[in-house]
């Protein structure tokens, strides 16, 4: 009795405080949606069902915190069902071969792919000698030639190779099948021959046509990166910024300038409520008589809704924008505008919208950002300090918010990205202050002058300031030292890590230092996470066995992609080819305990090889039956079950059987290797 009496004392002390939770409880459902191996059955959603109804009964029968109990059940398992929902709700056909023809569709979306080539989404496809039932919905093609880019909205032909989106480039890592099956993403390839207009755009996709003229005027007054930039933070396009200057502000820590996020929706409609507050009190009939504070937030709401249609709806303005419009509706409603509450509300809805956004860095980043800038300089306000004289506070809040930004994104950022800027507080603190005083007022300006013909003043203005924030990042990036590589994370470390920030930021009273115990076990287990000893390419193709000195690549070039990827995951900032050459001996064969790996490449070694018997592992690059109780690794095989690798144990495993059977894995159950065989 007296453990039931502490534990509900405890949560009367949480009263007021609770609301926060609700997205956590949500996001847990979500994502243990996410990490079921097998696609949940109509049986296990009339069970959750259930289960919200037994929550609902305890929240309405309970006169006492018990009822914490059910709202608990409640937002779990709806969690769950609304991912559930959302994955059903997207359902798309998906190539399920390679093809090689002429497509034809229309152009939705315009960008460039991380290799620096020009992509073309279209939708409305049509392939050839396929039903429509049969015919992915969007694919996305890259250009490799030369061609005239089309507008969004026109229908274009070309012949192009497409094939199903791929699946990870190791077993357990990123799975761009399912990023893409949330994007009704059907197929993805690439062509070598000009693309052909089959018909203008027409009045659909106002917007994206808007969007695109908008985006080449810019780049033609502002030439170089400075107008690709200028773009990309206006428009939403990024395709104008060359790989330099990419890779520079990646460097610096500076690459979330150019997505429009919760910094650039925030600085925006911040200087339009700010300006429309001031120009409506400098007239006394309306100051005196109105609402000017609401009137002023409603303006900045429909600004931000036009920045947001503007630069193309993406999921992270749109979610900005969730942000920005339940802060300024807490202005309507004579609310407090910053707080964990509005934060809350605002995840609440990206959740429920779209459910699959708690899986990527934007969502995890950005969220985690505001929550921490929102608990920290609520605790300043609340303490009573003060950041000094009246002239220092701007100083103090700025370098504040940089470093409390950076501190609560820095594990989501490594873990997705394998690095760390070193120097990114500094880039920061020279960069995101300007953006605020300088670059989005100029954009506002720019906008406004257009009407008459002067747009160039604001655009001119604009251009000085994105200049200084690429001289910023150029500087810190070449900074000896400025990046870090660190090793991908286990599939447990950044749950545990989120779970221990958020109990450190949102529980009430001394208890919430017990989320450093998970916070700093998670931290304990990236520190040990093993990679795995060998890695096989998806297509046989590649074969890295880790080495004391890094992982070693059976090749110098070759599996680009794969290679790329593995190296990034280990944490290790070489290039393929100096992987290659820790590879001691012309022989490409690896051995693991009582396993060895031998890897033929080319059709004339796979012709002559014979060799096979128990406990060996052959990769082939070309499909041969061997007799003598090999196991036989070749390309037809890995199509279904896709890359693989081998354990210090001596346990492999395939990407099919980590990633399990999902609506988006469409691979059958009997192809695959089985968990530790």
């Amino acid at each position: 009795m007296r453990t039931i009496a502490a534990l509900d004392s405890l949560l009367v002390k949480q009263r007021g405080h609770l609301f926060p939770f609700a997205p956590v409880l949500l996001g847990a459902g979500v994502g243990s949606y996410f990490a079921q191996t097998t696609e949940p059955t109509l049986e296990n959603y009339l069970a959750l069902v259930a289960t919200c109804g037994i929550g609902g009964l305890i929240v309405v029968l309970s006169k006492s915190n018990a009822s914490i109990l059910g709202w608990m059940i409640l937002l779990v398992a709806a969690g769950f069902c609304v991912a559930g929902l959302r994955a059903h709700g997207v359902t798309a056909p998906v190539l399920t071969y390679r093809y090689y023809g002429p497509v034809e569709g229309r152009v939705v979306m315009i960008d460039r792919s991380a290799s620096d080539a020009l992509r073309l989404t279209l939708d409305q496809v049509r392939l050839r000698k396929m039903s429509p039932l049969n015919t992915p919905d969007r694919v996305r093609i890259s250009l490799h030639g030369a061609t005239e880019l089309p507008e969004p909205g026109s229908r274009i032909m070309t012949t192009a190779h497409l094939m199903p989106p791929q699946g990870p480039a190791e077993p357990g890592g990123f799975d761009f099948r399912r990023h893409a099956w949330f994007q009704r993403l059907g197929g993805v390839g690439y062509t070598r021959v000009p693309v052909l207009l089959v018909t203008p755009g027409g009045e659909d996709l106002r917007l994206q046509r808007l969007r695109r003229v908008a985006s080449t005027y810019i780049q033609q007054q502002l030439p170089g990166s400075v107008g690709g930039f200028a773009a990309a933070i206006t428009t939403g396009d990024r395709s104008g910024i060359g790989q330099e200057s990419l890779m520079a502000l990646r460097g610096s820590n500076l690459a979330h300038l150019l997505a429009i996020s919760g910094l650039h929706m925030g600085l925006l409609t911040g200087f339009v409520f700010a300006s429309l507050r001031v120009l409506l009190n400098l007239w006394p009939r309306v100051g005196l008589r109105l609402p000017v504070k609401k009137l002023a937030a409603i303006g900045a709401l429909l600004v931000a809704a036009g920045y947001l249609a503007l630069s193309g709806g993406n999921v992270a303005t749109e979610r900005a924008f969730v942000m920005v419009a339940v802060v300024l509706g807490a202005v309507l409603l004579d609310r407090r505008a910053f707080s964990l509450r509005a934060v809350a509300l605002a995840a609440l809805i990206v959740l429920i919208r779209r459910p699959e956004s708690l899986m990527s860095p934007g969502f995890q980043m950005s969220f985690a950002a505001t929550t921490a800038l929102v608990a920290v300089f609520g605790w300043i306000r609340d303490s009573g300090i003060t950041l000094g004289p009246t002239w220092l506070r701007p100083v103090l809040a700025v370098i504040i918010s940089s470093a409390v930004a950076g501190a609560a994104t820095a594990p989501f950022g490594a873990a997705h990205f394998n690095t760390l800027s070193h120097y990114g507080l500094i880039a920061n603190l020279l960069s995101v202050p300007l953006m605020g005083v300088l670059v989005i007022p100029s954009a506002v300006l720019a906008l406004s002058l257009a009407l008459f013909g002067l747009e160039m003043i604001g655009l001119k203005l604009m251009g000085w300031g994105l200049e200084w924030i690429l001289l910023v990042a150029h500087w810190v990036s070449g900074l000896q030292g400025a990046q870090g590589r660190v090793i991908a994370p286990g599939p447990m470390v950044l749950p545990l890590i989120g779970t221990g920030m958020l109990l450190l930021i949102l529980w009430q009273g001394w208890l919430r230092v017990l989320g450093l115990v998970p916070a700093l076990f998670g931290l304990v287990l990236w520190s040990q996470h093993e990679r795995p000893a060998v890695l096989i390419s998806a297509d046989a193709a590649l074969v890295g066995k880790m080495t004391s000195e890094g992982r070693a690549l059976s090749k110098p070039n070759g599996a680009g992609f794969s290679a790329r990827i593995w190296l990034e995951n280990d944490g290790d900032d070489v290039n393929q080819s100096d992987a290659a050459a820790r590879w001691v001996g012309a022989s490409r064969r690896v051995v693991i305990g009582s396993t060895e790996v031998v890897h033929v490449i080319g059709k004339r070694a796979v012709d002559a090889f014979s060799e096979c018997r128990a406990g060996q592992i052959i990769v082939t690059t070309v499909a041969k039956d061997l007799t003598g109780g090999c196991q036989i690794i070749d390309p037809v095989r890995l199509r279904d079950i896709g890359s693989v690798m081998l354990t210090a144990e001596g346990k492999l495993y395939s990407a099919q059987d980590l990633a399990g059977h999902r609506l988006w894995t469409n691979a059958p159950a009997p192809q695959m290797l089985g968990a530790g065989q």
